[in-house]
């Protein structure tokens, strides 16, 4: 048995260290990388987007739409994370990724083969089997070809992946299923997945874990990057480490709360859009998926940028980035719901769509930075964890369920009532952002590193 030690400390990862800037095989990798995220994420929200010809043909209600959009993809997807990424962890992480992408493409394809819901119901768990070995070894790669420094902005181009994604999907999803059929956008989507695999495979190469990480000032030199006892952490280890480090620990409870809203909302807005909204289809792949490509895109870049900037001042920037960008979306988000129409309801869904999203470049990167490179799969896995059972199995699942209780009595605007229902997650959520900032200004203060 592995025994547990006292929590290493991180290594430094001042903007000053004199790590080489990325070369060229970095930004392809970090294109690459993106490119597949994009596809997991496309695949992933590709339900949602068709939410309504599929309850059209297959008679699905809100609140089964939220199960298997919801916890039954989270159950999967979040459990089944952590074994994968302490293998990847352990060996070849750019494979463990290509596999984890052919599985979740085949997956998406057996999608669109559904003749019922329990045959979807299968598929869609099969997606998150395999989307579990996705991100998070993309997290770690990634950390190993960009220096301190610029990892939060490499991050954040990124996390571009699941906007990217929902806006291809709302595009290509839509058209294809307004042109042919439902059946037809999975069967599609899954097989450039599957292409994309063999392309991971064959042209990205492993890097040496934290062969650009540096030691703290005044320390030993650092262990060679791919030393035994690096490349072997346990898991154990690194499962106390991570839960019993507080600002780990909130980082991960406040952005599950975020998730729970973002979720929630990301899994009902087309069907929202078009029942409730008087949005068609056609409507939805222009505009809808122009909002989402680029609002969301402009949250995760942003605030990656944003930390990279601030955080060599004060780590508090981790936590309150997040929390000004939540307390700003609020009104908007309120507004959004109350829209009489879809095209006010657009433009009020901007903010919401920008600021909901300066959370996840921030946490990515301040769990990355604070744990040892033999760690940062399974850190970057255990994150996920928490954010996305709370956020991803919880979120749809809780408003496809209120959708169906205001049913009843309110048939015209049962999801208009639910999203409101949201709210206070909203406060929850900058709450525990705040939470953590006090904790991390703490650590500064008892480590003297501001």
């Amino acid at each position: 048995m592995t025994i547990v030690s006292p929590a290493p400390k991180p290594v430094s990862t001042s903007p000053l260290a004199t790590a080489p800037p990325p070369d060229a095989r970095a930004w392809y990798v970090l294109a690459a990388l993106c490119f597949v995220y994009v596809l997991n994420f496309l695949d992933r929200q590709l339900l949602s987007i068709l939410a309504k010809p599929i309850q059209d043909d297959l008679g699905v209600s809100d609140g089964q739409l939220g199960l298997i959009s919801g916890l039954y993809f989270a159950l999967f997807y979040c459990f089944i994370s952590i074994p994968v990424a302490w293998l990847a962890d352990r060996t070849n992480r750019v494979r463990v990724l290509s596999i984890a992408c052919a599985l979740w493409s085949a997956a998406t394809v057996a999608c669109g083969l559904s003749a019922t819901y329990p045959q979807l119901v299968i598929a869609r768990m099969t997606v998150g089997v395999g989307e579990a070995g996705g991100v998070p070894p993309s997290y770690a790669i990634i950390t190993d070809y960009f220096p301190p420094g610029r990892r939060g902005a490499a991050l954040g181009l990124f996390n571009l992946g699941p906007p990217l994604g929902q806006a291809l999907g709302v595009a290509f999803g839509a058209s294809i299923a307004a042109a042919y059929s439902w059946r037809r956008a999975f069967l599609v989507l899954g097989m450039f997945g599957v292409a994309a695999a063999v392309i991971v495979w064959l042209t990205i190469r492993e890097p040496k874990r934290g062969r650009l990480d540096t030691p703290p000032v005044g320390a030993a030199p650092a262990q060679p990057a791919e030393a035994p006892a690096e490349a072997k952490a346990g898991f154990i280890e690194t499962v106390a480490m991570f839960f019993r480090r507080p600002a780990l620990l909130l980082m991960a409870l406040a952005c599950g709360a975020t998730q729970f809203v973002t979720y929630a909302v990301m899994n009902f807005t087309v069907l929202f859009l078009m029942r409730e909204k008087g949005m068609s289809l056609q409507q939805v792949a222009v505009y809808y998926a122009l909002l989402i490509g680029i609002g969301i895109s402009i949250g995760m870049y942003a605030s990656g940028r944003l930390v990279d900037r601030f955080s060599g001042r004060s780590k508090q920037a981790y936590a309150l980035v997040p929390a000004l960008g939540l307390a700003g979306a609020v009104p908007f988000f309120v507004g959004f719901v109350w829209a009489p129409g879809w095209p006010l309801a657009l433009l009020l869904l901007i903010g919401p769509t920008i600021l909901n999203y300066f959370f996840l470049s921030p946490a990515v990167t301040l769990v990355q930075e604070e744990v040892r490179p033999s760690q940062r799969v399974l850190s970057g896995a255990l994150l996920l964890l928490v954010m996305n059972l709370i956020g991803l199995g919880f979120g749809p699942t809780y408003l496809g369920a209120a959708s169906d209780h205001f049913r009843t009595a309110h048939p015209g605007n049962s999801l208009q009532l639910a999203f409101y229902t949201l709210v206070p997650f909203y406060f929850l959520a900058i709450a525990l952002f705040l939470a953590l900032a006090r904790v991390l200004k703490g650590e500064a203060n008892r480590t003297g590193d501001h």
